[in-house]
C-alpha cells in the first residue's frame, strides 16, 4: 500500500493511448527538441517533437530524428536536407538553436508505418512544407488508426500555448 497524498485526478489529464494518427497531412509546430547520442554513441540526432495545432487530431504529438553527426554520410545527408525544409517552411534559415523553430506553424505530411522491430503501428514524418501548403498524399499503404482524445483539463488548459487553446 502507499500513501497518494492526496493525490486529485482532475487536476491531470489522462494518458492518452499511443495509437498513430492517420496518415495525412496537418498542421503542426515543433514543440520540443533536443540533441541525444546515437544508440551506438558514434553520433547524435535532433530529436524533435510536433505537436498538430489543429483539426481533429489536435494536441496529439509526432517525432522525427535528424541524424547530424553520423559516420554514414547518406543518413547525415537526409537529415541536412529534412532540417532544410523545416526551416524554409518556417521561414528560420540560420537558427543558431532548435529553440528559434519552436512553436511555428508549418505542414507535415505523416505516414503511418508498422515497425519492423516491435510489429507496432507508428507515425513516420516523410516531408515538410509551409503552413497551408497542399502535399501529395502519401504513397505507401497505411492503416489509419484512430485514436481517442483525453478530456483536458482546466489546469491543463493554461500551460498550453494559445494556436492550441
Amino acid at each position: 500500500m502507499a500513501d497518494l497524498n492526496g493525490y486529485d485526478a482532475t487536476q491531470h489529464d489522462p494518458t492518452n493511448p499511443f495509437d498513430p494518427v492517420p496518415a495525412g497531412t496537418y498542421t503542426v509546430a515543433i514543440t520540443a527538441s533536443e540533441m541525444k547520442p546515437t544508440q551506438a554513441g558514434d553520433g547524435k540526432f535532433l530529436k524533435l517533437e510536433f505537436t498538430i495545432i489543429d483539426g481533429e487530431y489536435r494536441g496529439r504529438k509526432v517525432w522525427d530524428r535528424l541524424n547530424l553527426s553520423n559516420p554514414n554520410q547518406t543518413a547525415v545527408s537526409i537529415a541536412q536536407s529534412t532540417l532544410s525544409a523545416i526551416c524554409h517552411a518556417v521561414n528560420v534559415l540560420q537558427p543558431r538553436d532548435s529553440l528559434e523553430l519552436h512553436n511555428l506553424p508549418l505542414t507535415a505530411r505523416v505516414t503511418v508505418k508498422r515497425r519492423e522491430d516491435t510489429g507496432d503501428l507508428t507515425n513516420e514524418v516523410k516531408a515538410y512544407a509551409k503552413k497551408g501548403t497542399t502535399m501529395a498524399a502519401p504513397t505507401e499503404a497505411s492503416a489509419p488508426a484512430q485514436a481517442p482524445q483525453a478530456p483536458q483539463t482546466a489546469q491543463a488548459a493554461k500551460n498550453v500555448p494559445p494556436w492550441q487553446r
